[in-house]
């Protein structure tokens, strides 16, 4: 969106504000649908102070569960879903909490279709609840990039990570930072038809590679994505948490006018703020968006904008941000340190893709590419467990056991009291710069590795290994290595008796839990 003066361009998730005079306005009612039928009945009564927006202004409902928001003819109207309650989900298991009014549709002139028009505005627009035992308790799915550029590639992750989620019991939702697909944006409906036999509800960010790149304004940009998923920002509360998801892509950038730029617009600025209004200071805000707050390598996020999220969550101590568009693994924190005025940091998780290195590199035992992320990283996906207001993030590398979360590289063979520049690395996919992580041989006593800011050697390895293949083979070759910010390094002894030895890592995480890895090497003559 672009903002001019005072007139401000909502996009996908938001309305077009106008002059007073001008407005329009949508009421309805939430209600708690009791027989499920979709429909508000006698019977069924409204449900008071329940937050529904227009992408800008966010109102509560009154003691009978009617709202009045103002809507232009392009606009999405959407509830926030209270604790205690589940939202009704359509056949792809998305959450039915919203209402697209576009009078008119979308823009003939996109290359993808959006929206078809949606005609008048009903006289009333009802949003239905069902009443539900929420536990504060619980645990989500956090899907990176899925990232399908083609129909193979969604057969990737049919069989590879969906086939293992759908089998993972206790979770409760999920959500996919986004990058859905890889601008291919027929692809949404395939992605959703796979994603649904996961049989959870789930919620979408939009990416990069999800927008309409023909558009020539960024409020057209999204035309297909709110098609196919709704509003691309929007809210929900599940226990203590209160969830926040972010379309974060300005389109064309705000500045040269040339491809794309990491911010918020004004519309969604009022919108967290407006949003936030309604939020409890004790509770858990996750902030889902797809491109990262702080991003070492090519920092895309306006600062401007970024200065403001921190302004706007000042008086919430517990505040965790989600983003994904790296292709690599990396934790930030954000406080006094780095010269933000909060007493308890704010903590962003850049999730590893669960496509990984874009579906890269040599294929496993089930025909899918194993693609290791350009840091060393394995392709998976996380889980965020909360309880109350805290929460913990898991890691899971696609196809390896739960406690998979370090790998080794070290030389298989060292000569007896000789020097060697060899040494031992541990990659702790989940590590922060915080973190300490120790090594012993044998039963020795335990040393602190050395953070490094080194490429993955074993990635690095994998990558020469691919060049020197003197014939092709299935897959695509992988990226080059990039500097790991979760890697450690310490010499590797040679002084000890001739033989086997045993090396031991242990990793203390940010959450006080202790991750081992262990292997073996040997000292000849």
């Amino acid at each position: 969106m672009r903002t001019t003066k005072t007139i401000i361009s909502i996009g996908m998730a938001a309305c077009m504000a106008a002059s007073v005079s001008a407005q329009s306005f949508v009421t309805g009612y939430v209600y708690e649908d009791v027989n499920r039928n979709g429909k508000r009945d006698k019977k069924d009564r409204g449900v008071a102070q329940v937050c529904v927006s227009n992408g800008t202004e966010v109102v509560q409902t009154d003691a009978a569960g009617k709202y009045r928001l103002p809507v232009s003819d392009d606009c999405i109207v959407f509830v926030v879903k209270p604790a205690g309650y589940q939202a009704p989900t359509d056949e792809f298991n998305q959450p039915q909490t919203y209402y697209i009014h576009k009078p008119a549709g979308s823009p003939d002139s996109l290359h993808y279709k959006g929206v078809a028009p949606t005609g008048a505005l009903p006289a009333s627009v009802d949003f239905a609840l069902h009443k539900y035992s929420e536990p504060e308790a619980f645990t989500a799915f956090i899907f990176g990039d899925t990232q399908t550029y083609t129909e193979q590639e969604l057969e990737y992750l049919e069989k590879g990570v969906i086939a293992e989620a759908r089998n993972t019991a206790g979770v409760s939702f999920g959500i996919t930072l986004g990058d859905l697909v890889g601008d291919r944006l027929s692809l949404h409906l395939p992605y959703k038809q796979a994603i649904k036999q996961i049989g959870l509800p789930w919620y979408h960010v939009m990416g990069n590679h999800d927008m309409n790149y023909d558009a020539k304004e960024d409020r057209f940009s999204d035309e297909a994505f709110e098609a196919q998923f709704g509003p691309n920002s929007y809210s929900f509360s599940y226990g203590k948490a209160h969830f926040i998801v972010l379309d974060n892509i300005l389109y064309p950038h705000p500045v040269t006018g040339n491809g794309y730029g990491g911010g918020l617009r004004e519309d969604q600025l009022a919108f967290l703020k407006n949003d936030l209004a309604y939020v409890p200071h004790d509770h858990l805000i996750v902030v889902s968006m797809h491109i990262p707050l702080v991003d070492p390598f090519d920092n895309e996020f306006r600062d401007a904008d970024r200065q403001t999220i921190y302004k706007l969550l000042k008086d919430y101590p517990n505040v965790l941000f989600l983003t994904a568009h790296m292709h690599l693994q990396m934790q930030n924190t954000i406080g006094k340190k780095q010269g933000v005025d909060r007493e308890k940091p704010i903590h962003e998780y850049n999730a590893g893709a669960v496509c990984g290195d874009w579906y890269s590199g040599i294929l496993n035992e089930k025909g899918i590419p194993v693609a290791t992320m350009h840091d060393g990283t394995p392709a998976g996906y996380a889980f965020l467990r909360v309880d109350g207001n805290r929460y913990v993030l898991d890691y899971k590398v696609f196809g390896k056991p739960d406690g998979y979360q370090i790998s080794l590289y070290h030389p298989k063979v060292v000569p007896h009291r000789r020097s060697t520049s060899a040494a031992i690395y541990a990659n702790f996919f989940m590590g922060t710069r915080e973190d300490t992580v120790e090594y012993r041989i044998d039963d020795g006593e335990w040393a602190k590795m050395r953070r490094v800011e080194e490429v993955d050697p074993a990635y690095y390895r994998y990558v020469q290994d691919w060049d020197y293949l003197e014939r092709l083979v299935p897959g695509r070759r992988p990226s080059n290595p990039i500097i790991c910010s979760h890697l450690w390094r310490s010499r590797i002894a040679s002084s000890l008796p001739v033989g086997e030895h045993r090396i031991e890592v242990r990793a203390k995480d940010r959450f006080n839990r202790l991750h081992t890895a262990k292997s073996v090497y040997r000292i000849e003559n």
